[in-house]
């Protein structure tokens, strides 16, 4: 596996231990819908948050969530979408879908997480 490849997987392991940490139950992880490809979907009280995570092993060409673009966010919406028509009956009528960051970078030695809620709206 490429490096960055194992950098990303660390970062989403570590954004799936975060969300666990504070009380997020894990339904999914890398679901695929045609092209698109969600990295965590998880549920907190009446919230179901999809999740795109971004890991950077340095800040010097932006902050990790800066690098989710136009086209990320309408595949993002395409694979919901999909996720959502194929378990309409698993989830309560009134949940509340949101579209979250996680976003992980190398800080010396260590990781930094940082949790973006509502990082973007799907109109």
């Amino acid at each position: 596996m490429a490096e960055h490849n194992e950098l990303g997987k660390l970062g989403e392991d570590m954004a799936a231990s975060y969300l666990e940490e504070n009380e997020y139950e894990i339904l999914e992880r890398n679901f695929t819908s045609q092209k698109a490809e969600i990295d965590i979907i998880a549920k907190k009280d009446n919230v179901l948050a999809i999740v795109e995570v971004k890991t950077r092993s340095s800040l010097d060409f932006g902050l990790p969530q800066d690098f989710v673009n136009s086209k990320k966010i309408q595949q993002l919406v395409k694979a919901v979408n999909a996720y959502i028509n194929d378990r309409e009956k698993d989830f309560e009528e009134n949940l509340e879908i949101r579209f979250d960051i996680v976003a992980v970078h190398k800080n010396g030695e260590s990781f930094a997480i940082e949790h973006l809620t509502d990082a973007f709206y799907h109109f």
